[in-house]
C-alpha cells in the first residue's frame, strides 16, 4: 500500500498523509471492509479515492495560489496615491503608545466593531470606547500641532517673547 501511494504522490509527506487517511477510512468503516483476500483490493480502492481527493486539493491550492499572486501583483503595480502629509500621520501614529496604536489599528485598519475589539483585547466594551476616544484625540492633537512653529518657539531664549 505504501509503494502504491508513494508512486502516485510528489513526496513522502504526501504519501504518508494519504496512507494514514486510507487506513483511517478503513478503521472508520471497519464493518464495510471485506473479509479475507477481498480486503486488499478494497483498500487499494480506498487509497485511490484518497489520492484523487489529495490531487484535487492540490489543484485547488495551486489555482488559488496563482489567483492570489495575480491579484497581489496587480495591486502592487497600481500607483499608490498617498497624501502629502502621510509622513506626519505615520510619525504621529508611531509616537502613540502600543495600546493606543493597537486599538486604532483594530478599529480603523481591521474594521472591527467596538464589541469585537473588546473580545480581542479581553476588556469591556466601555474600556474600548474610552481607549479609542483617547487614542483618536491624541492622534488628532499630534497632527494639529504645527512642528515648525514649535521649533521656532523652542529657539526663543527664556524671558523673551516671540
Amino acid at each position: 500500500m505504501l509503494g502504491y501511494v508513494l508512486r502516485r504522490t510528489a513526496n513522502g509527506h504526501d504519501a504518508a498523509d494519504s496512507l494514514a487517511e486510507t487506513f483511517m477510512t478503513a478503521w472508520r468503516r471497519l464493518d464495510d471492509v471485506p473479509v479475507g483476500a477481498k480486503a486488499r483490493p478494497w483498500l487499494f480502492g480506498v487509497a485511490r479515492r484518497v489520492l484523487a481527493n489529495h490531487h484535487r486539493g492540490e489543484r485547488r491550492h495551486t489555482a488559488l495560489t496563482a489567483r492570489l499572486a495575480s491579484e497581489l501583483s496587480a495591486i502592487q503595480r497600481q500607483p499608490r496615491e498617498e497624501p502629502a502629509d502621510m509622513d506626519a500621520l505615520a510619525k504621529a501614529f508611531a509616537d502613540l503608545s502600543d495600546g493606543y496604536r493597537e486599538v486604532l489599528s483594530l478599529a480603523d485598519w481591521e474594521d472591527l466593531s467596538i464589541a469585537e475589539i473588546a473580545v480581542v483585547l479581553n476588556c469591556s466594551v466601555n474600556a474600548v470606547r474610552i481607549r479609542l476616544h483617547r487614542a483618536r484625540r491624541r492622534l488628532a492633537r499630534a497632527l494639529s500641532v504645527d512642528p515648525p512653529r514649535r521649533a521656532a518657539r523652542a529657539q526663543v531664549p527664556a524671558g523673551e517673547s516671540a
